[in-house]
């Protein structure tokens, strides 16, 4: 594989961003009068292996909700979109009043009121990762369906034109000719928005969601080394999000999105 090709590019770009963030670290160690106390999470020490368990701990949350609400999102985005590219105006209306409400609601906000809010009008008893779940896909179904949208329009006029003139109704006609053009289109933005998904699954540590950043919160109160902890959470965000944006990358060089983007 010669030296220029992309993936041995991005492999050493990805080697350097890592040198650098390791120099900026230590080089801000070296440069301060702060006395650092890297046992608390050194993996030479049982006390440092027993606070990496506890903080890795609540990886299986943070993984575990941002797949769910991504995945109710996106169908919650569809959905949603689906009606706003009618021509009825209830649709339109509705498409338009769902978009604005939920993209304009903080998700921190609507973390918040999902998990004190809902318990009192629908006298229903819901846990945090219910709460968080349901918060975080309505948050994100609204940009969900603006991608759709987006993706739906980009596809050529003939297209529609040629489901229609073979009797396809409009449900088929998305199904079997325009939706499979378009998620192929709109794969990368998708790949973002689960990212995106990611790093704001972390507001639901403050309603009580033992997940990466819960952990580590509760790890500083024990252990009063809040700067060495909150470093190795952010190198925990860090390598997933890296990783979630690889596995990103090859599925939309498996569906072929990176090569009808290039066209």
């Amino acid at each position: 594989m010669p030296l220029t090709s992309p993936r041995i590019f991005n492999m050493y770009r990805f080697r350097y961003l890592l040198v650098a963030i390791s120099v900026l670290i230590i080089s801000g160690c070296a440069n301060t009068n702060y006395h650092w106390g890297w046992y608390v999470v050194s993996p030479t020490t049982s006390q440092g292996q027993t606070n990496l368990k506890f903080l890795l701990s609540g990886l299986g949350y943070t993984i575990s909700l941002s797949l769910i609400s991504i995945a109710i999102s996106i169908l919650l985005g569809l959905a949603v979109a689906l009606p706003g590219l009618t021509r009825s105006r209830f649709g339109r209306t509705f498409n338009r009043i769902y978009v604005e409400t939920f993209r304009s609601i903080p998700p921190l906000v609507m973390i918040l009121w999902a998990y004190y809010g809902l318990p009192v009008l629908l006298n229903l008893d819901i846990g945090v990762f219910a709460a968080g779940m349901l918060a975080l896909a309505l948050c994100d179904s609204a940009f969900e369906a603006e991608i759709f949208r987006a993706g739906i329009q980009s596809i050529n006029r003939g297209q529609h034109e040629a489901a229609d003139s073979i009797g396809l109704n409009y449900i088929n006609k998305m199904r079997y000719i325009i939706l499979p053009q378009a998620i192929r289109r709109i794969l990368p933005p998708l790949g973002n928005q689960f990212v995106y998904m990611l790093k704001m699954s972390s507001l639901v540590s403050v309603i009580g969601l033992a997940d990466l950043t819960r952990q580590a919160n509760e790890l500083v109160v024990t252990e009063y080394r809040p700067l060495e902890i909150y470093t190795v959470l952010v190198l925990e965000y860090l390598v997933l999000i890296v990783i979630a944006s690889k596995l990103v990358r090859k599925l939309e060089h498996y569906m072929g999105a990176d090569e009808s983007l290039a066209r």
